[in-house]
């Protein structure tokens, strides 16, 4: 979150105060009663909405995460088919000499 983006969230909940402070008033509490009603609904509200953030980040439901995961899966999705392509432009024989240097690759990583 920017820094912008606090400021107008703690306007927000600065805005969000007087107004229930002004409604308290308005439903008939008087003076303390109206803000501390008013305090109590805010911090009810603030444990509520980092409540939830919270399970999404335990469950790993968050934008970010999931807009990773898809961006993700594109990405191995539309690399596998690329190459694939391109290997079925390959000539029979480029293609068993690809997949020889492979498999000489892989014997040599595993004896390491």
């Amino acid at each position: 979150m920017t820094r912008a983006g606090v400021l107008k969230l703690g306007l927000g909940l600065l805005l969000a105060g007087g107004l229930g402070y002004w409604l308290f008033e308005a439903l008939g509490l008087e003076g303390f009663s109206a803000g501390i009603a008013a305090e109590a609904l805010l911090v009810v509200v603030v444990v509520i909405w980092t409540s939830s953030y919270l399970f999404r980040v335990v469950t790993g439901r968050m934008t970010y995460m999931q807009q990773r995961r898809r961006y993700r899966s594109g990405y191995d999705q539309l690399t596998a088919q690329q190459l694939q392509e391109r290997f079925d432009a390959m000539t029979p024989e480029q293609q068993q000499a690809l997949m020889a240097s492979i498999a000489e690759e892989e014997t040599t990583q595993a004896s390491e």
